[in-house]
């Protein structure tokens, strides 16, 4: 299977730059045991605050809540989600308003290199957020390569963790690791401790043992009483669902819940930090980047942009 990858260079004139990539039908290296599936932290006193459906117009103010008050969130990020925000996106960009994709591809670049430089987990969720059970397993590897490819261009990173969209997952659907969808450099990983002679470790899936509901209409004010229940239960840790999409988890839930979280004795860390485990399966030193936007042709007539 071939796909048509057009990797585009954000300048002044907006030119793009046309190329061919070829993505393996199957991963290159043995496929191992379906990866774990992910339902709570392990550390006691630990609260995992993560966002789905990013990079999005809230990015940067989640981030800056968070960090003000000396927490850090885990953002599982699809490829989508940068075309859907184009035409409505903030005027955050100097791109020229009839060039859309452009703008929102270089919007999305900024977010994702302004979170991961915070200190923020940056991890997949897949690239066009498909129920995951309807799909094969070529399609399965090819919503897990893009997102994957795209992190590695543009912060360097390949993430060591996902989260199935809509929590939905089954002995196929969950990734599996000892794939590289590219060849990979050992001489150019800058942290390669996670690795095996040939072989990435398995995507974990990440779930939740906490829900804000924020995607099923739940107002500000029942997702605060949902995280007020929660929090006079006092388990000993928290793994929640939230959404970036959503304004209101935004500036309203989210300064509450930091709040009563951290009133409560909770720290507020990464998924991985509430583990003990790497959030990267690998990441690359910033010389070796490619730091070029990379636009997927999924279809003869529909650019996908990330």
């Amino acid at each position: 299977m071939q796909f048509l990858a057009k990797l585009s260079v954000i300048t002044a004139a907006a030119t793009s730059l046309l190329g061919v990539l070829a993505v393996p039908t199957h991963p290159t290296l043995a496929t191992r045991a379906p990866a774990q599936v992910i339902t709570s932290c392990t550390k006691p006193n630990t609260v995992a605050l993560t966002f789905d459906d990013g990079p999005y117009w809230y990015s940067y103010d989640i981030s800056k809540m968070l960090v003000a008050a000396g927490a850090k969130g885990t953002f599982f990020v699809n490829g989508n989600n940068c075309e859907s925000d184009a035409s409505t996106m903030r005027p955050m960009s100097s791109m020229p308003l009839a060039l859309p994709s452009v703008a929102a591809a270089d919007s999305c670049y900024r977010r994702l290199k302004y979170l991961y430089g915070k200190g923020h987990q940056i991890a997949s969720h897949t690239w066009s957020h498909a129920h995951l059970t309807t799909l094969s397993w070529d399609q399965i590897h090819d919503e897990m390569w893009r997102v994957e490819k795209a992190l590695m261009q543009i912060i360097g990173v390949q993430p060591a963790q996902m989260r199935p969209p809509y929590g939905e997952y089954n002995g196929e659907s969950r990734p599996r690791g000892c794939w590289h969808p590219w060849p990979v450099d050992v001489s150019e990983v800058a942290d390669f401790s996670n690795h095996t002679t040939n072989c990435a470790i398995d995507i974990a899936s990440v779930l939740w043992d906490f829900d804000s509901q924020d995607s099923n209409g739940a107002s500000a004010d029942q997702s605060k009483q949902l995280y007020d229940n929660i929090i006079a239960q006092h388990p000993s840790n928290i793994l929640t669902l939230n959404h970036e999409t959503r304004v209101d988890t935004a500036f309203q839930v989210l300064p509450y819940a930091i709040s009563k979280l951290q009133a409560a004795g909770y720290q507020l860390v990464t998924v991985a930090e509430c583990l003990g485990v790497n959030p990267y399966q690998f990441t690359v030193p910033p010389g070796n980047r490619d730091v070029r936007l990379t636009h997927v042709r999924s279809s003869p007539s529909t650019d996908v942009i990330f």
